[in-house]
């Protein structure tokens, strides 16, 4: 089993850098950070918190953080409301933390989650319109992302499961040219206990005109841990808020 542990991290690894052939060396692959902790309070309502830290080289040329927290409520088995605010800072490019920022942002949320299943298949419907503070500007942003996770070794994620993942989010706004992004991923994880999953993959973000992130290709990596304040039958959903 170590093995096949081991195996699989190497197998996501080469995904993440096989995937881009149209980059000259791994130095030019980004790094995208995130660690998401999720607090269930009981059977509908659960809290979040999530840094995220991310590169436009390997493991260099640090230029973006986050930090955000909300709240998310069960509507029934197949439905979640969540809500949230969070910091948002890029910096220029060039370095780690170039000055002055590109970007200051506070931003906060509603979204909607839907869940579909389809033998082992899990999908994901998520609808989210964000308010965002922005300098001396305020912008509003609606995205939706489809999201795909199947079990390999197990008829469902639970520990010992490894699993893949991919997903699309598209990201709009009310104001002209209407479409700003487009982010794609591909990867897996590995459930090691009801705490703790580690997911890995490849993330290529496609920028149309704005000028508060570089869209271009990542390795993303997400330590994602569910803790409990009493003991409650929930489904396991790997994911970060990104």
């Amino acid at each position: 089993m170590k093995k096949w542990k081991f195996s699989w991290v190497l197998l996501l690894t080469s995904l993440a850098h096989g995937s881009i052939a149209q980059e000259s060396d791994l130095s030019r692959l980004g790094t995208w950070n995130i660690l998401n902790v999720k607090m269930d309070l009981g059977e509908r309502w659960a809290l979040f918190v999530e840094p995220q830290l991310r590169s436009l080289r390997w493991y260099d040329h640090f230029h973006y953080y986050e930090i955000k927290g909300g709240v998310t409520y069960d509507l029934g088995k197949n439905f979640s409301l969540t809500t949230g605010v969070g910091r948002y800072d890029t910096y220029q490019e060039g370095g780690d933390f170039v000055t002055p920022k590109v970007n200051n942002e506070i931003r906060t949320w509603l979204q909607l989650q839907m869940y579909q299943n389809l033998n082992r298949i899990r999908f994901e419907h998520r609808y989210r319109a964000e308010q965002r503070w922005t300098n001396d500007d305020f912008r509003n942003r609606f995205r939706y992302r489809f999201n795909t996770i199947m079990p390999l070794n197990r008829a469902k994620i639970e520990p010992g499961a490894f699993y893949v993942s991919a997903s699309n989010e598209l990201f709009f706004t009310n104001r002209a040219p209407y479409f700003e992004r487009n982010r794609l991923f591909l990867g897996g994880g590995y459930e090691f206990t009801p705490l703790f999953t580690l997911q890995m993959g490849w993330l290529n973000q496609f920028d149309y005109k704005i000028n508060d992130e570089t869209g271009r290709n990542f390795f993303q990596i997400s330590w994602l841990f569910e803790l409990q304040w009493q003991e409650v039958k929930r489904v396991n959903r790997p994911d970060s808020m990104n």
